[in-house]
């Protein structure tokens, strides 16, 4: 029977630095989007190649790979997480009366 001075072992457990993950520059979700972007342009440049040639195929994968840089870097300097930007001016009608 053990006592009550007696205790498990005690490990150093890490729990992160509550920070987003990052790789070459690109934060959080937007590695997926990269991920996708890149499968897409090679995926885009091999049916060109055997469509059309190399020369279109390397067309198709540089323009997919710089729209898709364009709009994740656009996308990541709003921030990580999706936000709606209300433009205009919003008038009230009615207010609830206490």
């Amino acid at each position: 029977m053990k006592g009550k001075d007696e205790r498990y072992q005690d490990y150093p457990v890490f729990k992160g630095l509550q920070r987003p993950l990052e790789f070459m520059g690109i934060q959080g979700r937007y590695i997926y989007w990269a991920a996708g972007t890149a499968g897409g342009a090679v995926a885009g440049f091999i049916v060109g190649y055997c469509l059309s040639g190399f020369v279109v195929g390397l067309v198709i994968l540089v323009a997919a790979i710089c729209t898709g840089a364009a709009l994740i870097f656009l996308k990541q300097k709003k921030g990580l997480h999706t936000k709606r930007n209300e433009h205009g001016v919003f008038v009230y009608a009615c207010s609830k009366k206490v």
